[in-house]
């Protein structure tokens, strides 16, 4: 399909050539090994740069895993300020996707930066990365989540100082960049409508233990991106869990176990009051105990069912605000 570039060509950050009069460049910006002259390595390259296979195939589902809005991207300044380390990802299944202190986001590559590379191979049906039936599928995807992919650097970027994280401290895009050639470069970014990219961009962050929990179903794979590199680092996540539970086991079998201990000192009287002592002790101990394991798990079960309300009620606005807007169309 044919779609306008998402900027104007005096706002463009990067120039494929500066003088007119010299041969147009032969290579992908930033990757020399890529040839601007071959249909089918570029488009095959460009697919897996840009387009995220497993995000896309779960992306119907994604919404029981985020909040259903494009616009839930925290900028970079307020992730530091959350303590998040950013680190630069290639892979676009992982952009924007966050664990514990460490957010993944993919640099903006440079060819997305030109207003020539946009208008000469992706927004125009005379693309040679057009193709026949099958690849024009995979044009259209390249098409969309390039367009989502930009879209996501308007949230991740709002204010100068997240301009200068960008820049100097993550490299995510090329250091020349001013603050006004940024705003005018992305003006237009905000406009653009969730039909006009690809499914997963209809989403923001998303957690990585929710995609690695739910890849078992929806992908059949047993995580979504294996973060661990060593067996200890794996199971370690699992000790403080296990800890719990076998200390909580302990001391309920310790109170059964005083329980039953105290019932041999009724047979003189003098010790009467203690056992009483013990076993009441023991009681409270072992209520106590069955009471907070239960408030721990009514808690989990809470925020779960909490979690589930929300997704729906937000998928329902969701839908409600399609068929509304297909009314008015």
């Amino acid at each position: 399909m044919s779609i306008p570039v998402p900027f104007i060509q005096e706002s463009e950050l990067y120039k494929l050539h500066n003088n007119p009069e010299e041969n147009p460049p032969l290579t992908l910006p930033g990757h020399p090994r890529v040839s601007l002259q071959d249909a089918g390595p570029l488009r095959s390259f460009l697919y897996r740069e840009l387009w995220a296979v497993d995000l896309e195939r779960m992306a119907p589902h994604l919404w029981i895993m985020s909040t259903q809005s494009s616009t839930n991207i925290t900028p970079l300044h307020q992730q530091k300020v959350k303590g998040r380390e950013i680190i630069v990802t290639e892979d676009p299944r992982l952009h924007l996707v966050w664990i514990d202190n460490r957010i993944f986001i993919k640099p903006l590559p440079r060819y997305l930066l030109s207003h020539e590379f946009w208008s000469e191979y992706l927004s125009t049906e005379q693309s040679i990365l057009r193709g026949n039936v099958h690849e024009k599928k995979t044009f259209t995807e390249i098409q969309t989540s390039a367009l989502g992919l930009l879209r996501t650097y308007y949230f991740l970027i709002r204010y100068e100082s997240d301009l200068r994280i960008a820049c100097e401290n993550s490299r995510l895009l090329p250091s020349s960049i001013s603050w006004p050639k940024f705003c005018a470069f992305s003006e237009a970014f905000s406009r653009i409508h969730d039909d006009a990219v690809s499914e997963r961009y209809h989403y923001g962050e998303l957690r990585l233990t929710r995609l690695n929990l739910y890849a078992k179903p929806l992908l059949g794979k047993f995580q979504y991106e294996r973060i661990q590199g060593q067996y200890s680092a794996f199971f370690a996540r699992f000790y403080g869990p296990l800890l719990f539970i076998f200390g909580v086991l302990s001391i309920i079998l310790n109170a059964l176990q005083v329980e039953l201990g105290v019932e041999g000192l009724l047979t003189t009287m003098q010790w009467q009051l203690l056992w009483y002592t013990c076993r009441w002790f023991a009681m409270i101990t072992l209520i106590f105990m069955c009471f907070l394991t239960l408030g721990l798990v009514s808690l989990l079960a809470g925020m779960i069912v909490d979690e589930w309300v929300f997704a729906l009620k937000e998928r329902r606005k969701k839908r409600k605000s399609w068929r509304q807007r297909d009314c008015k169309a």
